[in-house]
């Protein structure tokens, strides 16, 4: 197949509000590149992130079910996720990011900015930020069909067309599961679909002026157990949900990378849905949108030695959601909209292997207090290719459209007088890069204000939402490695320590979160040696709790596993690829989520299809 150079010094586009050099970005950023995806070639976006360090992932049960990313400790709707520049955290569930829809066919580079990030990009980047990036603009095609185990079929297309002014790219990625019965013992199997849809166009009449669009689809249907309505025990059900979500963004830039004056404008649209039903009988539904218009103006300039970046952007943004039971007309249901408006300045030097960088954002809400975060770096050479980086971070996360409003008479009502949950913390961390070598350890501490909990108070015990006056607290350390010894080889590993409390809600003292491991890890390889391409990583989540969902709610411990993916192609002649791949190699019996079942060893195999254009 085609061979991919390998960038040792790559762009990190969301560590600020304009694009760096990852060896000039102090924040902790990892890159899963292009060669990589295709080398390992997951199904889905999160069977990538096991490997960047302070991931956890949850997955109630086997692949396209319920799956929650939380970093550093913080909470699964306290990730910011972007798409193509898209925010698609998603309005009608919590604002969590629908991982499960995920299609990693429509990935080429996966970028994640670890801690609090929201006085760069605002609300719910607490744990951090991740970016998916779809196809390049490498002209050509690339066909690939897969079959095996637990009835996976899986098909993707994607195309791109690269001219002077022009570049137009898309791709189609679609998959089907039979899955497995994710409780124990006899029962149906689970199963899962989706279809995604991604396209990119840019339009440059002239050097320094750029015209954009990008849109994508994700759509699903995941088979779930769910509980027993008179135990309320999780059980053998005939549960699904399907999911929608539909975004487009269109943007124009003006000036370049090294213009004195530079800016864009643009504005996004997303759309989401999501329908559970039991037995194909529906059961409620929750709908969003979010529109979104936003300008960035870019200044720089010399002082000295000194090379300055002066950005100011501004941000307006509406959405709505409505929820649906089974009737129209219920109590439950929910009609609702709020807007939000932001201004960020942030401020880079470099100076003589100097990098710093202050970023200060305002953001006002119209139905709940206002927020300021502040962000502060700085990236020092100290020779010998060694560096130190410190950070100073803030981050928010707006109340849920439930937390806020949601309303079951028997059981729940929400709190409208919540506030913004909060975090600060900071981080430090050596670093080494030389040639194909580099490697860094970092050690954070973040703590996390007015949480937002469910409470139960007397007399009624009816549940509802408030704000935290305690603290929970997360520390740890990261570390990585990558060495590129050629393209035959390159090697890279991470290792990660979470120390995640937060206060027992009757004692008040710390104890551990749940679904967070204290130790986690993982080893990637991949290469290439004449007809043959290769791709193998080992993920290790340590042990780690969950709550059990029927009486007395008990704390319940889960054990450590060691996740092995791998795949090998056979290269038979230039553009047609044959090639075989095998997930949980090491066939664990795991659970992320209690009495949840995850799939045993599974074996693949398929053929993929590619070719370069020329250029019209």
């Amino acid at each position: 197949m085609l061979a991919l150079p390998i960038d040792t010094s790559p762009i990190v586009i969301t560590a600020s509000r304009i694009p760096q050099k990852q060896a000039e970005a102090a924040a902790s950023v990892t890159i899963i590149d292009r060669q990589l995806i295709e080398r390992l070639d997951e199904p889905l976006v999160v069977g990538l992130l096991r490997l960047t360090p302070s991931a956890a992932i949850t997955s109630a049960g086997p692949s396209g079910s319920l799956t929650e990313v939380r970093i550093r400790g913080a909470e699964a709707n306290h990730s910011l996720l972007f798409v193509d520049g898209i925010r698609i955290n998603d309005p009608a569930s919590g604002g969590a990011p629908r991982f499960e829809l995920l299609n990693a066919d429509l990935a080429s580079r996966i970028e994640v900015v670890r801690g609090p990030q929201s006085a760069l990009w605002g609300s719910d980047a607490i744990g951090g930020v991740i970016a998916v990036n779809g196809l390049d603009h490498a002209a050509g095609y690339w066909l690939s069909a897969e079959t095996g185990s637990f009835g996976l079929r899986r098909a993707s297309v994607s195309e791109a067309f690269v001219g002077e002014a022009t570049n137009l790219s898309g791709a189609l990625g679609w998959q089907r599961s039979a899955g497995i019965n994710s409780v124990a013992g006899p029962g149906d199997r689970d199963g899962y679909r989706n279809l995604s849809a991604r396209l990119r166009g840019t339009w440059k009449p002239a050097a320094s002026v750029e015209f954009g669009v990008a849109a994508l689809a994700l759509t699903g249907r995941s088979e779930f157990d769910g509980f027993d309505p008179v135990t309320f025990a999780h059980a053998d059900t005939l549960d699904s949900s399907r999911n929608r979500l539909i975004a487009g963004r269109l943007w124009t830039a003006i000036g370049t990378e090294t213009s004195p004056w530079s800016g864009r404008l643009a504005a996004s649209l997303l759309g989401s849905s999501n329908r559970n039903y039991r037995a194909d009988d529906p059961l409620n539904r929750t709908t969003g949108t979010r529109r979104t218009f936003s300008g960035q103006a870019e200044r720089r300039f010399s002082t000295g030695a000194v090379e300055h970046s002066l950005i100011a952007a501004a941000e307006l943004e509406r959405e709505t959601f409505q929820a649906r039971g089974t009737l129209s007309g219920l109590s439950t249901d929910q009609e609702r909209s709020r807007n939000h408006q932001s201004l960020t300045g942030e401020w880079r030097a470099e100076a003589r292997g100097i990098t710093a960088d202050v970023a200060l954002r305002r953001d006002w809400f119209n139905r709940f207090r206002d927020a300021t975060t502040l962000r502060a770096s700085v990236l020092a050479g100290i020779g010998g290719g060694f560096s130190v980086a410190g950070s100073y971070g803030e981050g928010i996360a707006q109340p849920t459209f439930f937390d806020l409003y949601g309303f079951f008479p028997n059981n729940f009502v929400g709190n409208p007088s919540l506030g913004p949950e909060s975090s600060r913390g900071f981080e430090a961390s050596l670093r080494f890069r030389r040639s194909a070598v580099s490697a860094s350890l970092t050690a954070y501490r973040q703590r996390l204000h007015d949480e937002i909990v469910t409470i139960f108070p007397p007399p009624a015990f009816l549940g509802t939402t408030v704000n935290l006056d305690s603290t929970s607290m997360r520390q740890g350390i990261e570390a990585e490695f990558v060495w590129h010894l050629s393209n035959r080889l390159r090697l890279g590993a991470t290792y990660a320590y979470l120390d995640s409390t937060e206060p027992e809600s009757a004692s008040g003292a710390q104890v551990r979160e749940l679904r967070r491991p204290k130790h986690s890890g993982s080893v990637a390889l991949d290469g290439a040696l004449g007809c043959f391409s290769y791709g193998a990583s080992v993920a290790y989540v340590g042990r780690h709790h969950d709550s059990r969902d029927t009486f007395p709610f008990d704390r319940v411990g889960l054990g450590s596993y060691w996740l092995a993916d791998a795949r090998i192609a056979y290269s038979i002649r230039r553009g047609i690829e044959l090639f075989a791949r095998i997930s949980n190699a090491f066939d664990q019996r795991y659970q992320d989520a209690f009495s949840y079942r995850t799939e045993r060893r599974g074996v693949f195999a398929g053929i993929r299809l590619a070719g370069r254009r020329s250029s019209p």
